[in-house]
């Protein structure tokens, strides 16, 4: 590791940005891209209350006691200190992998917006809406940040779950920016927070897996309140090889552009658009499913009758990337991180949905018979960066034709974004699993208008319904909507 003597002051720069940051600096570009990833991820947070993890990691967490508590999401009538609500709506989040992805890689949105929301609801006076998408901001400017100091980070991650990295720092820094802390204690934050950071690749596909993004929720939202008693961290932690340097061995950091209250300031985000998801699973797969769509299209104009049985062979030509190489996936977390899983559902049913990764899809023969005619292949020009990659799939029929795709870009990318309409209907369709239309169009219409918002605190009521467990104030507030 070669970080320069010279570079001291980074940890210095991001506590006077945490610190310095005004809604003045945020511009219009920031505020929509913002937006949109809150709809999004409260989407997805909902859908993710009814999955197994979520229930296991609520009932833990309802052990705990506080005097201040906050909202568990889809529980009418339940609450939890603000950590843990943090923690399990942030599990929710991350339940799918349906959240939203960047570049370089993590999974922006659900480390910072549970933490917000549970911190938002304690304080005596309420944020704004405006102030709502600063402190959001300024956790994702965080994380982008921090992840450009290695070029390793640029890649699919092959040791630690990047949410779990930066994640937890962006919660800490949005955190400490909604209590308004000056900069030595936003410094304090993140040195705590740094402690907390660190989840192994290992527990990819598997149910442990979204606890990586409850536990950044919940450390970083733990150490800003830390930060506000007193205690302290290494002041030079981002700057340090033994500090946030320990975990990319070619971190080389830099300081932030100075932040005054008339400057303006150059986001991440700005330059950096968001990639959301159309189907619940890693992103690698989305690029594998528009090629097997395509490929399956062909396949049905030539032989609008055929038989996909007749498929012989199929070649998947991807990155390198071993943890998300499942021949035969046994659990949906499993699925959801299978190359060959994802190119046989999309080659049969010709889309991925939610239900694509329950139990009756996953047993089908038709699906398990094509399972063990996927080949992969890994050609050293396919990168493994979510930047770089791409999918080609070729399909051999037992006649001996060849039907080929390639998709380079799929939508959803921050390449090629969804537009409004679909994000919208991606909302509804997962809020509505747990919401009735009233609350639904409520928050759409909530955070549609949140730059312009004097008090926010209707959004985490809303995130409180749930219409197969109605709670007498539920009614009440559903009129208001």
């Amino acid at each position: 590791m070669n970080i320069l003597d010279d570079m001291g002051g980074v940890t210095e720069s991001f506590g006077a940005a945490v610190s310095c940051l005004s809604t003045s600096h945020l511009t219009d570009e920031v505020i929509r891209r913002s937006k949109r990833m809150i709809l999004d991820t409260l989407g997805v947070g909902l859908l993710g209350t009814s999955t197994p993890v979520f229930n296991t990691v609520l009932q833990s967490s309802q052990r705990q006691q506080a005097l201040e508590n906050s909202q568990v999401w889809g529980r009418p009538g339940l609450s939890v200190p603000p950590q843990y609500a943090a923690f399990v709506n942030g599990v929710a989040v991350h339940s799918m992998d349906f959240d939203d992805t960047w570049h370089p890689a993590t999974h922006p949105s659900g480390a910072v917006l549970p933490a917000l929301l549970a911190l938002a609801e304690t304080m005596p006076a309420k944020p704004s809406g405006l102030e709502l998408l600063l402190a959001f901001n300024v956790g994702i400017e965080v994380q982008g940040r921090l992840l450009r100091f290695s070029k390793e980070a640029h890649n699919i991650p092959r040791r630690f779950h990047p949410p779990a990295v930066v994640g937890v720092m962006g919660s800490a820094a949005a955190s400490a920016k909604l209590l308004g802390l000056p900069a030595a204690q936003s410094i304090a934050a993140l040195a705590i927070a740094c402690s907390s950071a660190g989840a192994p690749m290992a527990n990819a596909a598997t149910q442990t897996k979204p606890l990586h993004m409850g536990n950044a929720a919940r450390g970083g939202l733990e150490a800003s309140q830390l930060a506000l008693l007193g205690l302290e961290g290494n002041t030079q932690i981002l700057d340090l090889e033994s500090g946030f340097g320990a975990f990319y061995p070619d971190y080389v950091p830099r300081p932030l552009a100075e932040v005054t209250p008339t400057s303006q300031y150059r986001w991440v985000l700005e330059d950096q658009d968001i990639a959301q998801k159309r189907f619940p699973a890693h992103l690698g797969m989305h690029w594998v499913a528009d090629a097997a769509i395509e490929a399956r299209a062909k396949f049905l104009d030539k032989y609008p009758n055929a038989n996909l049985s007749q498929i012989k062979k199929i070649t998947l030509r991807v990155p390198s990337s071993r943890y998300v190489d499942c021949p035969f996936p046994v659990s949906e977390h499993q699925a959801r991180h299978s190359f060959q899983f994802n190119c046989c559902t999309a080659l049969l049913d010709g889309q991925v949905t939610v239900e694509s990764f329950s139990k009756s899809q996953m047993n089908r023969s038709a699906l398990k018979e094509m399972l063990l005619k996927v080949e992969l292949e890994n050609p050293q020009d396919n990168h493994s960066s979510f930047e770089k990659m791409y999918c080609e799939i070729a399909v051999e029929t037992t006649q001996g034709e060849m039907f080929t795709a390639r998709c380079n870009t799929f939508y959803g990318h921050w390449r090629k974004p969804l537009s409004h309409e679909d994000l919208v209907k991606k909302f509804r369709a997962n809020a509505s699993t747990v919401l009735t239309a009233d609350v639904m169009e409520g928050i759409i219409y909530t955070v549609d208008r949140l730059d312009t918002n004097q008090d926010c605190s209707m959004l985490w009521s809303y995130m409180h319904f749930n219409k197969h467990m109605m709670h007498s104030d539920e009614h009440r507030i559903s009129a208001l909507a």
